[in-house]
């Protein structure tokens, strides 16, 4: 361990206590009575002084005759509510009973507004980051909070990366109140757990952990909320960071979550007994556990006839073993194996190379960095001109590369054709991997030919088998093998999927009831 990491762990540790103590003193506070000194507690939290969205509002309650303080955080709490819903009864509502001035204003004065008594001030805080409405009543310790909340998000909009042509054309959005009410739009079920989970040891966010009781694996559901109940860092912004923190190996190239922004192929899911976890900020959610087949299916692989679906995915797997091997192939072959090819073929190769100054594996490397190149710049561009770079970029310089002698024909072809599969595998993350493990395959196929390639595959295929998400082996229900309806490489009708797959959970594995005979 660094000498500077074990300063920094002790240091941290002789102040751990303080802290602690600290912390205990404000989990006591609560509310005094006092508006004027419990209103200077909460400025003092918020430096009001300097922060302009903290809105401290007088108001005068005259059915009770008393005086109050509506405190909120301004663009956090919907307008609308605040003002037909809430300070409108208080000022004009002119007679009420009850003893209790609390219980008064919630039942007599307050009736269409979810509200709640409250008196700690570390809970009051969190009620106002949070987007609600804080009411203080003058000689009082009790107050009373308002359900309010409405951050700024963007409408539902189409997909935007998982296109389909057939069905839902919804998708995520960063509100985690939306994305949680088009899931139980498409999944109308009682069962369905939506616990929230605070993360972030000093900016609080919290994550929303969705499964079906009854067919998500408790012990999956378990790993996964203690995952995030440990993440040591202050706050989590979106999902994309936390599947880095609750990933099985930082390291690996190997995703062992799926990323998604479509509520129903997550609903999907949910019905298998993954669970989903979704977070404020995020136009998406994420699925634990993620196999491989989850990664290598479309969202609209389901939606088409079996005949269909089954092309589609035929297709993929063409397209993924050209993207990962057409390289590695091309140079091993060029290298080692010529005899293999036509003589005619041969010949033809032999002769655009008489006049390269590079070796095959240089060209090749070189081609692949140009087309990551146009790539990566395809993606960063302005959208409006983002294709024309792409495409302008590439026909340039393959074009300009074969008549300045640099690569021949034929690699240009090879490379056009290796990125085109590329962009068929439909998750990102399995996308890189691949893009990635092609440059090990080209290495091992300049050393060692085909013999390096088979033993680079063998390896590889051993890694996956041993790979692990949340307990669940990554290559499953094939390797192991576990009872399912075989929706893997390709998919029986769905008629036919009549059980779950048994490597996710094994309660409730029915997809739907027997015929009565």
């Amino acid at each position: 361990m660094p000498t500077s990491y074990r300063k920094l762990t002790k240091k941290n540790s002789s102040l751990s206590p303080s802290f602690k103590k600290n912390d205990q003193n404000i989990n006591k506070e609560k509310l005094t009575g006092d508006l004027s000194k419990d209103l200077e507690t909460l400025e003092n939290i918020f430096f009001s002084s300097k922060n302009h969205d903290f809105i401290i509002r007088p108001v005068y309650i005259s059915a009770l005759n008393i005086k109050g303080t509506l405190v909120y955080l301004s663009g956090c709490v919907c307008v609308n509510t605040l003002t037909k819903d809430i300070i409108e009864p208080l000022i004009n509502t002119i007679q009420t009973s009850g003893n209790d001035i609390i219980s008064s204003i919630i039942n007599n004065i307050i009736t269409n507004k979810n509200a709640k008594k409250i008196t700690d001030i570390p809970l009051i805080t969190k009620a106002i980051i949070q987007g609600n409405t804080i009411l203080l009543l003058e000689n009082c310790k009790e107050a009373i909070c308002f359900s309010t909340q409405e951050f700024e998000h963007r409408a539902i909009e189409k997909p935007v990366i998982e296109n389909t042509i057939k069905d839902s054309k919804e998708a995520f959005v960063e509100s985690a109140e939306v994305n949680r009410s088009l899931i139980r739009k498409y999944l109308k079920c009682e069962n369905l757990i939506s616990e929230s989970i605070e993360v972030g040891e000093k900016y609080k966010n919290t994550i929303y952990v969705m499964y079906i009781e009854g067919i998500a694996d408790p012990d999956v559901v378990n790993d996964v909320k203690n995952r995030i109940k440990n993440i040591p860092f202050d706050t989590i912004l979106n999902v994309s960071l936390l599947e880095q923190y609750i990933e099985n190996r930082s390291y690996s190239l190997v995703p062992t979550l799926l990323y998604t922004e479509r509520p129903d192929r997550a609903t999907f899911f949910l019905s298998e007994g993954h669970v989903i976890l979704i977070i404020d900020g995020s136009p998406s959610c994420l699925i634990a556990p993620a196999t491989f087949w989850a990664l290598f299916h479309a969202a609209e692989d389901q939606y088409q006839r079996m005949p269909y679906g089954n092309f589609i995915r035929i297709i993929r797997l063409i397209a993924f073993l050209i993207a990962l091997l057409l390289p590695a192939l091309y140079v091993a072959i060029t290298s080692y194996h010529s005899e293999m090819i036509p003589s005619d073929l041969a010949v033809s190769i032999a002769s655009a190379r008489e006049v390269l100054p590079f070796p095959n594996i240089i060209e090749v490397i070189l081609m692949e960095i140009s087309f990551e190149l146009i790539r990566e710049a395809g993606v960063r561009v302005p959208t409006t001109i983002g294709p024309t770079i792409g495409i302008v970029g590439a026909l340039i310089l393959g074009q300009a590369a074969v008549d300045a002698n640099i690569v021949s024909p034929i690699l240009v072809i090879i490379v056009a054709l290796t990125g085109l599969s590329s962009f068929a595998i439909p998750d990102s993350s399995l996308n890189y991997a691949v893009r990635m493990m092609r440059f090990v395959f080209i290495l091992v196929g300049i050393s060692m030919g085909f013999l390096g390639i088979a033993i680079a595959l063998i390896v590889s295929i051993t890694y996956l088998v041993n790979v692990t998400t949340f307990g669940i082996p990554f290559l499953s229900p094939i390797a192991p093998n576990y009872p399912s309806s075989h929706d893997t490489f390709t998919r029986g009708s769905l008629l036919k999927q009549k059980i779950k797959p048994f490597n996710i959970s094994t309660l409730n594995p029915l997809k739907r009831k027997t015929r009565r005979k």
